[in-house]
Order: structure tokens, then C-alpha cells, then sequence
């Protein structure tokens, strides 16, 4: 059985044109050998495994090539690269900083660098993780480092570019490395796997290339991990099995079914990932990037940005045809708010739950579409709303037996008393379009029926559209009875209840400009004083905050006036009492008086001991 080498140290690159995603370093390192300007001191910084060492280790048997190529790579032929390939060249020196950072070790390195190279024309050290030396150590490397002999050169690699002193930074030149593409990562990950034999779908690759975060390193480690797992066949579901990441079918049904306004199923399907083993924290995060691909793939300019293989890229480009971009932008905004706020809630999972029941209920046109979110939940089955939905073509067709009793029961009215909407004059409608005590008309909604907890799988199956044959609408004529009942219904009983949530739908719609009376509006409790009449009170603190109300007053009792369909409502504002009570402080003697006279017995002690009261 032969020796194994892990891909990262199998296929690490020998040449500059085989390093991936640095390729201006490489450019830039290969001019400079060419032209035969070389500095004595490189700095090259960047993250974890994205080719640092490896392109110095690449320099230093580049310089010392004995024939070197026209293109200014190695010949991989003379004896210099031949004792740089078997790992036994004693032109490079490697240090290690983080083991190796005191001012003794510094010294040592001071000592190698006066004796000159026995083949080739350069000795190169090489100082790995060079943040990690002592000031100490730093300062006695200072003036070897700005003027080292002329067959001396330095190459420092660090990954904490900031924790070096600027005093070595200003004798090296430095190179910033960057993490390597997606693209670029799954094209090298191709290229390993077809020498290895393996086969691979380009979705599996396009997760390793992900989850390895820009390191080249990280992502050939994570493939052979996946790769043993897989037995060389690399699917998707094996990598997502193995890795233990979240698929993307899981967010494109869960968008799918916000976008139809399914709270029940998102939280069935959050129920469904977090008994797979998966925290919300990822979770949450997970959404918001899949919004955001969402939202750059609704322009094509933007397609480009998405780090994703063809196929899913085509996913998200048809689910964004389905979203609106106003809605996807509070969405990201809820999700974004969420993942702030995971860390510090008590309940990290009633928070996620929240947030899909936010999004599944947010619309386009409401306040705070496409701004700062109005955090805002709605009734989850909406009953009341899918019940009048439902009966209102219902309620013109025909009214119900009760109805009939009613109105069969009922005298008369006068025919000039109450006149019906299709005797009012049009002078008289267009005197006073928007007057509230004006005839009502067909459009104003019927009388919305009260919902009883044995007619609760009914109303869930009308809000369905399970509507039965009877309820569907014939002819929107009103006739005389009809038109009766309307009108009797105009003026609804307000319920508590229904006022406190449009009370809170109103302070929603307010202005900016109005947030110091809107956050007052929230905690306020006006109390429903005749329900019939529509008389409604709200008790203020003081006189400043009833001028405040006074001028959101005609707004707020026209919206309530229409959202509880009751004409007659009105708001009367008073100001809280405040009662003074006057405490008297008692002395130390008519403390004693009043203890005396409960128990007569202190009385008696204090004359005997001769005690007194100080």
C-alpha cells in the first residue's frame, strides 16, 4: 500500500502559473525576476490558505534556477530545482514565528544569514507567521532586515497583517493576498478530481468551494473528507450529508410559502430543520443570503454575483420572477434584524418563528415596504377576514332565516324617513360626498359575523376557498329588504378588541415625523364607554399630551370610523387626577404615646428602669 499525501500538499502548485486566484502576485513576482529586481524583504499577508507560503517557496526556487525560462518560471531541470523538489535545497530556510519568536532565535537566524549559498546565487528565509515574534525579537531583527547581505533575501508571511510593527513594515514590500472565488476554487477542485479518478456533480463542488470560505487549503481538505465518504462519486446530498449543511430546498419552498401566505407550513418547516440538528442562528443567516440571491437575481446584471452552480443559478432566477423587489427588501431586513437580536434573546426559537411569521405576512404596499420594517403581526388564521370575505356576496344573495324573521317582524319604514341609496339625489351626493352621516351606499361592507369556537373548521375552510354553491354571488342588485338590513347594519357595535387593533393599525400608518406621539399611542388604552353609540374615552397624563392628540384626532376617528364601520364614533380625551395625600411625620413621643396606648405595659416598664425617651 503506497503513502498518502492529502490533495492540499499533493497538488500544491510548483509554478506561478499554476497558483490559483493570485494571479497579479504572480505576475508581479515574475517581472521582478525577470527584470532582475529583487527587494531584499517581502511581506506577504492575506487569510489562511490561500497560497502565501506557497508562493514564496516558489520565488525562492525560481531566483536560484540555473536556466531559468523565457517566461520567468523554473526549468525543474538544473540541480538547484532538483534539490528544491526533493525538499533538500540549503538555499531556503523556513521558520516557524510562532514557535521560534524570542530574541534568541532571531540571533540564531542573524547567524545563517552571513554564510552565502553553496549553489545558486540567493539564500531565502522564510518567516511563517512573522506576527507572532516579541517586540523584542522584532527590534534585533530591525537592522539585519533593512540591510542584509547581498545574497540574503527575507520573505515574511503573516495572517494578522496589523499586529506587525510598523518599523518592518516599512522596509518590506508588501503583498496583500485575497481569498480565492468560488469559481475559481471549484474549476481546481475539477481539475483534482479528474486526476484522481473521482466523479463529482459541479453542485457538490460549488458547496465544498463555499463552505471552504476562500481557502484553497480548507476546500482541498473538506474534498478529501468528502470524497472517502462518497467513495470517489461526489453528490450533492452526500456533501450536504457529510457536511451537515443546510440544503437550498429547504429556503426555495420556504419562500414559496410565504409568498402564498402560509404561516402554518413555515413553521412546520422550521420544525422540520431544527429536529434535523441545525441551530437558528445558521438558519436565519441562511434566509437572508438566499433573499439576497433572490434579490440579485431579479436584474441580470446582477446575476453574476450569485456564487452558485448553472443549475441552481436558473432556480433562483425563477423564483425572483415571483417575489417583489418591495418585499424582498423588508424580508432581508426582518431576517437581518433577527440574526442581530438571536444571540441576546431568551427564546431563540420564538424569535426565528416571529420573523417567518413577519415575512410571511408582509405585503407591498404597506408602511415600511422597502424601509425601516414596521414590526407589526397579524392574526395567523385570519377568520374574521376570510368570513366576511366569503359572506358578504352571501349576505346580498339572500339573508339568512333570522334575517327574514327580522325584517318580516319589523313595521315599515317610511318611504321619506329613510331613503334608500338609489332614491337619494345626486345633488344631495354630490353636496356632501364625504360626510359620514350621508345614505349609505352598496359598496359599504355587511355587518361581519361573530365567530363561535363550534364554527371554527367552517370559517377555516371557506378561508380555503371550500365556498359552497350557495355563497356564490348571482346578482349585486339590493333589493328593498335587503337595502334594509344595510342600512341597520351601518353602524356596527364597537368591540374592544377590534378597536385595539386598528388603533394599532393606525399608529402603523403615521409619518415619521409623528414617532413621539405614535410611541405615546402604543401603550395608550382607550376604553369603549358605549359600544352602540360608538363613544369611546382614553385617559391622558396631562394637558400636553391631549394637545398632541388633538391634532391626530380627525385622522384617527375618520380611520376608525371606516375600519369598525360605525359612523357615530367619537373620542373624548381627559386628563388623569392626581390626588395629593398629606403625611404627617410623627416625633419620638408620640411614637411612644401610641404604642403605650395599644399595650399599657410599656407605660409601666419605663417608670420602673426610669427610662427615657431620646
Amino acid at each position: 500500500m503506497s503513502e498518502y499525501i492529502v490533495s492540499a500538499r499533493k497538488y500544491r502548485p510548483m509554478t506561478f502559473d499554476t497558483v490559483v486566484g493570485q494571479g497579479s502576485i504572480a505576475t508581479t513576482l515574475k517581472n521582478a525576476i525577470q527584470n532582475g529586481k529583487l527587494a531584499h524583504a517581502y511581506l506577504f499577508c492575506g487569510p489562511r490558505g490561500v497560497g502565501k507560503t506557497t508562493c514564496a517557496r516558489i520565488f525562492a526556487k525560481t531566483i536560484n534556477c540555473q536556466n531559468p525560462r523565457e517566461d520567468g518560471e523554473a526549468c525543474n531541470e538544473c540541480e538547484s530545482c532538483q534539490a528544491f523538489n526533493e525538499q533538500r535545497s540549503m538555499n531556503i530556510h523556513e521558520l516557524d514565528a510562532a514557535s521560534n519568536n524570542s530574541v534568541d532565535d532571531i540571533r540564531a537566524l542573524i547567524d545563517q544569514v552571513r554564510i552565502p549559498p553553496q549553489i545558486g546565487r540567493y539564500k531565502v528565509f522564510i518567516i511563517d507567521e512573522v506576527h507572532m515574534l516579541s517586540t523584542s525579537a522584532f527590534n534585533a531583527f530591525l537592522k539585519t532586515l533593512e540591510e542584509p547581505p547581498a545574497h540574503a533575501i527575507f520573505i515574511l508571511a503573516t495572517t494578522e497583517k496589523h499586529k506587525i510593527l510598523p518599523t518592518i513594515l516599512s522596509r518590506c514590500q508588501i503583498y496583500d493576498f485575497q481569498r480565492m472565488t468560488v469559481e475559481d476554487t471549484v474549476r481546481h477542485l475539477a481539475r483534482v478530481a479528474q486526476q484522481e479518478g473521482y466523479t463529482f456533480e459541479p453542485a457538490a463542488l460549488n458547496v465544498i468551494a463555499q463552505k471552504a470560505d476562500g481557502g484553497m487549503r480548507d476546500a482541498l481538505s473538506i474534498f478529501d473528507q468528502v470524497a472517502s465518504y462518497t467513495g470517489g462519486n461526489i453528490t450533492y446530498q452526500g456533501t450536504i450529508d457529510n457536511l451537515n449543511v443546510l440544503d437550498y430546498e429547504y429556503y426555495f419552498r420556504l419562500v414559496d410559502l410565504m409568498q402564498e401566505k402560509k404561516v402554518p407550513e413555515c413553521l412546520l418547516l422550521l420544525n422540520e430543520v431544527l429536529q434535523r440538528g441545525f441551530d437558528g442562528a445558521p438558519f436565519i443567516s441562511g434566509l437572508a443570503s438566499h433573499l439576497r440571491d433572490l434579490l440579485v437575481s431579479k436584474d441580470p446584471q446582477t446575476t453574476s454575483l450569485l456564487e452558485v452552480s448553472d443549475d441552481i443559478r436558473q432556480r433562483y432566477q425563477q423564483q425572483a420572477q415571483r417575489c417583489q423587489v418591495q418585499w424582498l427588501y423588508r424580508a432581508i431586513r426582518l431576517c437581518n434584524a433577527c440574526d442581530q437580536a438571536y444571540r441576546t434573546s431568551q427564546n431563540k426559537r420564538l424569535q426565528v418563528e416571529l420573523t417567518l411569521i413577519e415575512c410571511a405576512q408582509a405585503t407591498d404596499d404597506e408602511p415600511g415596504a422597502g424601509r425601516r420594517p414596521v414590526r407589526q403581526l397579524k392574526p395567523i388564521f385570519s377568520l374574521l377576514a376570510a368570513a366576511a370575505k366569503e359572506a358578504a356576496p352571501a349576505a346580498q344573495q339572500a339573508p339568512s332565516t333570522q334575517q327574514l324573521a327580522t325584517t318580516n317582524a319589523a313595521p315599515s319604514p317610511a318611504p321619506k324617513a329613510a331613503a334608500t341609496p338609489s332614491t337619494t339625489s345626486p345633488a344631495a351626493s354630490a353636496t356632501a360626498p364625504h360626510s359620514w352621516s350621508s345614505a349609505p351606499t352598496s359598496s359599504v361592507p355587511p355587518k361581519l359575523k361573530t365567530l363561535k369556537l363550534g364554527e371554527l373548521s367552517t370559517s377555516i375552510r371557506t378561508a380555503r376557498g371550500e365556498t359552497s354553491a350557495q355563497s356564490a354571488p348571482k346578482d349585486t342588485t339590493l333589493s328593498a329588504p335587503q337595502a334594509q338590513q344595510s342600512t341597520a347594519a351601518e353602524n356596527q357595535p364597537v368591540e374592544a378588541k377590534d378597536l385595539y387593533i386598528h388603533w394599532q393599525q393606525f399608529i402603523a400608518t403615521m409619518s415619521q415625523s409623528e414617532t413621539a406621539i405614535a410611541q405615546r399611542m402604543k401603550i395608550m388604552q382607550p376604553q369603549v364607554d358605549n359600544a352602540a353609540s360608538g363613544a369611546v374615552s382614553l385617559t391622558l397624563d396631562n394637558n400636553e399630551v391631549v394637545e398632541m392628540m388633538k391634532q391626530v384626532q380627525p385622522r384617527l376617528v375618520a380611520y376608525l370610523r371606516q375600519q369598525l364601520h360605525n359612523n357615530l364614533l367619537t373620542i373624548t380625551f381627559k386628563v388623569a387626577q392626581q390626588t395629593e395625600q398629606t403625611v404627617r411625620v410623627y416625633d419620638k413621643n408620640e411614637q411612644f404615646r401610641h404604642l403605650a396606648d395599644i399595650n399599657p405595659a410599656l407605660e409601666e416598664l419605663k417608670r420602673l428602669f426610669q427610662l427615657e425617651i431620646e
